[in-house]
């Protein structure tokens, strides 16, 4: 006879052999995946849009159709800035070396004049250190985000169909959990929460990522740093990504402006640099938050490397909404609940568990006050 923990350790078997296949089947089905991830994600943050037109009397046709004339000129400024760069970094990579180079024997004049014993091997710092593979990691990276939105037209259709069956596609998904019909309601409410918690944190990250770009193009502006239009764009797109988004789009900006604008220059702009991601990165993107992820630290870390692995850039930037989504999916059944809680953060299971009391209580107290009425009758 077998016993119950054999029964459970074999269903656990089973269940982790289930995901390994599921995950491999996404991972090849990538190329489809990533483009309907995306459109469904642009469809989620455009419905407020689409929402907030029809209630001004203008036909949803009509909201889509100017919806869509704009997302389309926003995406062929993308593609083109980035193809357009990419064609430039490729042609100027040599070029970077000799700069490396000559940047740093002027640091050992410096320190000659100055009788500072400084010791430095150009040559075990090329070897070590070669601007030309940063360079053609960042052309990569712009050049997989180029591709996952190069098919704009049937990215753009998908999220139209999306959006013109919003109104009814929230009842469709819950009718199709549904085993019940008392199902229904409680179904809905778990899409309201995905729904809303996503199109939250997307709207925020929007105007902190816009914030970010925004100062980041100023201040290489003011410096005199080239493409600063593209470094800006590419602070707002990174700025997405949790936790490294900020430094990867930083890397490339440093390493510019201390190659052709001198050491001065490229202080000022690291300094700049840094200072901009902290200050939003550390004040004003919590500020804004609040606790709308509830997700713990080191798990939006590693949603980063998990979705990253299997979606690649667009996963990165996608990773905490997916997360956010997977969260409130387990929270809604009683079977997985228990697992919603490792992606959380234990104060905020405190706080559900008091608010949860104040509930039974409140409840507790309508049933007794309902009694009263009754007995007085």
């Amino acid at each position: 006879m077998i016993s119950q923990s054999s029964n459970s350790l074999l269903r656990a078997f089973i269940m982790g052999a289930c995901l390994v296949i599921i995950l491999a089947g996404v991972k090849s089905a990538v190329q489809i995946v990533v483009p309907f991830l995306l459109s469904l994600f642009i469809a989620i943050i455009c419905a407020p849009v689409v929402n907030i037109m029809t209630e001004r009397k203008v036909p949803r046709g009509i909201a889509i159709g100017l919806l869509f004339v704009f997302i389309l000129l926003i995406f062929f400024f993308l593609v083109g800035l980035i193809n357009n760069t990419i064609q430039e970094f490729t042609a100027s990579i040599p070029q970077y070396k000799q700069l490396l180079s000559r940047r740093i024997n002027d640091i050992l004049e410096v320190a000659k004049s100055f009788d500072f014993p400084l010791d430095i091997s150009t040559d075990a710092i090329m070897s070590n250190f070669d601007p030309a593979v940063v360079m053609d990691f960042v052309s990569k990276l712009l050049m997989s985000f180029s591709g996952a939105v190069s098919n704009v037209f049937v990215l753009l259709l998908v999220v139209i169909f999306m959006l013109i069956e919003a109104p009814t596609a929230k009842h469709k998904l819950a009718l199709s959990f549904s085993k019940v019909k008392g199902e229904l309601a409680a179904h809905e409410r778990n899409i309201d929460r995905i729904l809303d918690g996503v199109i939250r944190y997307l709207w925020l990250k929007t105007i902190v990522s816009l914030i970010t770009g925004i100062c980041v193009w100023a201040l290489l502006e003011v410096l005199g740093v080239q493409y600063a239009i593209l470094w800006g764009t590419l602070s707002f797109l990174f700025n997405y990504i949790p936790n490294i988004g900020s430094v990867i789009a930083a890397v490339p900006i440093v390493i510019q402006a201390l190659l052709l604008n001198g050491f001065s220059t490229g202080l000022i702009t690291t300094a700049g640099v840094i200072g901009i991601n902290t200050v939003i990165g550390n004040i004003i993107e919590p500020r804004l938050m609040g606790r709308t992820l509830g997700l713990s630290t080191l798990i939006v870390f590693l949603s980063l490397l998990f979705w990253g692995w299997l979606l690649g850039t667009v996963g990165m930037l996608l990773s905490v909404p997916l997360t956010m989504a997977l969260k409130i999916g387990l929270e809604s059944s009683p079977q997985t609940k228990r697992y919603a809680a490792l992606l959380g953060e234990i104060i905020e299971e405190e706080e559900g568990s008091l608010e949860e009391n104040n509930l039974k209580k409140a409840e507790n107290q309508h049933d007794e006050a309902t009694k009263e009425q009754i007995e007085q009758a």
